[in-house]
């Protein structure tokens, strides 16, 4: 009997979103959320171009792709700040890897061959709480519209 206290004193309730909203791919999916949100009007081509960019850069499927830009839709609407991606992305991502997010926040503000001012300001602002430099970002972005 003191077995099974044990068992049930030992299993923590876990809610499945919350171990996928501790991954990469989670924190990459709102970040990019958050770039299409930007100028206040997501349309339907920058979804398609996250769940693209999703499935390409994290060798998923697209049904996976899908699925992960609907969850990360509902972590972006109830999130209070971009710190809790950030921080996932900075601690666990290497600097090359950190550059290669950036690289698709870039692609995401310029899918509609326009570059809002407030999309440009959320692609510093992130590449900053990353810690890479504004060099690195310039370079960046001008890889992306050399494209």
């Amino acid at each position: 009997m003191a077995r099974l206290f044990k068992f049930f004193r030992s299993k923590k309730p876990t809610d499945q979103s919350e171990e996928i909203f501790d991954t990469i791919e989670m924190a990459t999916a709102v970040l990019l959320i958050e770039i299409a949100r930007a100028d206040f009007h997501q349309d339907e081509y920058e979804d398609k171009k996250i769940i693209e960019l999703l499935e390409v850069h994290f060798s998923i499927s697209h049904a996976d792709a899908q699925s992960l830009f609907e969850e990360g839709q509902k972590k972006a609407d109830d999130a209070v700040s971009l710190h809790e991606f950030t921080r996932t992305l900075h601690t666990k991502l290497t600097p090359i890897e950190k550059e290669k997010v950036i690289g698709m926040l870039w692609e995401l503000a310029m899918v509609d061959q326009e570059l809002d001012k407030y999309e440009d300001y959320l692609v510093r602002k992130i590449a900053n709480l990353l810690y890479v430099s504004n060099t690195v970002v310039l370079r960046i972005r001008h890889e992306v519209t050399a494209k």
